[in-house]
């Protein structure tokens, strides 16, 4: 009998869809003749540029540093000349100054990138690097990877660092691509954070639905007696981050508590990787494994990609293009990710895939909003034991301190509500835009439900 997987409580089974894509290879992204690196493309404040009109960079250069504490330095993912400070859209609707940079062509590398040898690496340089190279959760959060190394003086030690290779989105297979491609790196960036940390234990984390993947990181991590793969059941939405601690080690986070409240830090294998390289070969974060997937794709696949390269340009260059009329194109998965009106949008840090869809697919029509039955599915379903229904009564009515109280701010906005609701509510939409007003009342437009403190 085989053992049991390590899951979570509630949530849900949806179709994985990975097939178009979960056995392409990761291939490289044609370089753009233009890059718009957004100063936020990660949470946090906006980096600083250090750069201006007319300067001639090179690859890997620093063109924006860290805007504070809780913040990240960008870096020019190809070499040429800056053209251009200018506005632009990210996908969650939010608009951010980008720089704008006209490839020259030579990928002419920046001259403080050379290789480190091992007998320099300490905590304290691998705490440094992370936020000067830029490093961020690449699993979409972008939260700023250096923060998580510097946990609140009450918390407990970091004793468990997890690596998430769950990927639990339907369509999207970048990290599963990672996992087979990039293993090593994988396991190194992982020591790192060990040593960062202080942490005894290392997991890797991987759904079920990735045998192969699963079998060949078991087989690497034999001989580290501080590292394991832990297989987890697949199910929805595994791959967050409170369920995925829970499931890894049966501690339960606290109500707006991170992970490291209970002597954990999560960090995405793409992450893993990016570190690695930026410990061992002084390699800012430039580029990143993007899935280009759906039934318009004229050629899914697993792309690696130069941060600021267009939507556009990877569909067209790399995918071939697609067919028919777009019905829907998604930046992100189609759970947690946002519907958006054109490829006109860059690259970032936390894109993990770009899903196209014609009018023969199902996401051609988004259904008609019905009258809630209060059937209770969605309370069944939601992995953070809210009543969803009872908060978006709250929000349309305007009643943002009975949502606060009903604990909008837990709801960690994975749609599975939305996708179990025979009524077709859009039960996260409703919920956003209650946090949202409930997060401008009264404190100047911040979000009082996730505070670093320093």
């Amino acid at each position: 009998m085989s053992s049991p997987k390590a899951t979570f409580l509630d949530g849900i089974h949806i179709p994985p869809n990975k097939s178009l894509t979960e056995g392409q290879a990761i291939l490289k992204c044609p370089a753009p003749d233009f890059v718009y690196l957004p100063l936020s493309m990660h949470i946090g404040a906006p980096a600083q540029p250090v750069v201006k009109l007319g300067d001639k960079v090179k690859m890997g250069q620093v063109i924006a540093t860290a805007g504070g504490f809780v913040s990240s330095s960008i870096h020019a993912s190809i070499s040429g000349m800056v053209t251009g400070f200018q506005k632009r859209y990210l996908p969650n609707g939010m608009m951010s100054n980008c720089i704008v940079i006209k490839n020259d062509g030579l990928d002419t590398l920046s001259e403080d990138i050379k290789p480190r040898e091992e007998s320099e690496i300490t905590p304290d340089l691998i705490r440094k690097q992370l936020q000067e190279k830029g490093i961020v959760g690449m699993g979409g959060a972008t939260f700023p990877t250096h923060v998580k190394y510097a946990p609140p003086k009450d918390c407990p030690a970091i004793d468990t660092i997890i690596l998430n290779g769950i990927e639990c989105e339907p369509y999207v297979t970048s990290d599963h691509r990672v996992l087979l491609e990039y293993p090593l790196e994988i396991i190194q960036g992982l020591k790192y954070f060990m040593l960062a940390s202080g942490a005894k234990k290392g997991v890797i984390a991987i759904e079920d639905n990735k045998p192969d993947a699963i079998a060949l990181l078991t087989n690497l991590v034999e001989k580290e007696p501080n590292i394991e793969v832990l297989v987890c059941a697949e199910k929805y939405p595994q791959g967050s981050e409170k369920q995925l601690v829970y499931a890894s080690t049966g501690r339960t986070i606290p109500d707006r508590g991170l992970p490291a409240a209970v002597g954990v830090v999560v960090d995405n294998v793409a992450t893993a990787v990016a570190t690695s390289r930026a410990i061992k070969e002084n390699m800012p974060l430039i580029e990143r494994v993007v899935t280009i997937s759906g039934n318009a794709v004229n050629k899914p696949g697993n792309y690696l990609v130069r941060l600021g390269t267009l939507y556009s340009h990877v569909v067209e260059k790399a995918a071939d293009g697609y067919k028919g009329d777009l019905a829907r194109i998604i930046s992100g998965g189609p759970m947690m990710g946002f519907a958006v009106n054109s490829l006109d949008f860059p690259i970032i840090k936390g894109s993990g895939a770009v899903l196209l869809f014609n009018h023969e697919s199902g996401f051609a029509h988004v259904p008609v909003e019905e009258t809630c039955v209060r059937c209770g599915h969605c309370v069944d379903v939601c992995p953070m034991f809210l009543e969803p229904t009872v908060i978006v009564q709250d929000v349309k009515k305007r009643n943002w301190d009975d949502a606060a109280n009903a604990s909008i701010h837990a709801c960690i906005e994975c749609g599975s509500c939305a996708f179990q609701c025979p009524a077709h509510i859009p039960l996260v939409q409703y919920i956003r835009m209650g946090k949202q007003f409930i997060g401008g009342k009264g404190d100047g437009g911040h979000n009082p439900f996730y505070v670093i403190k320093k």
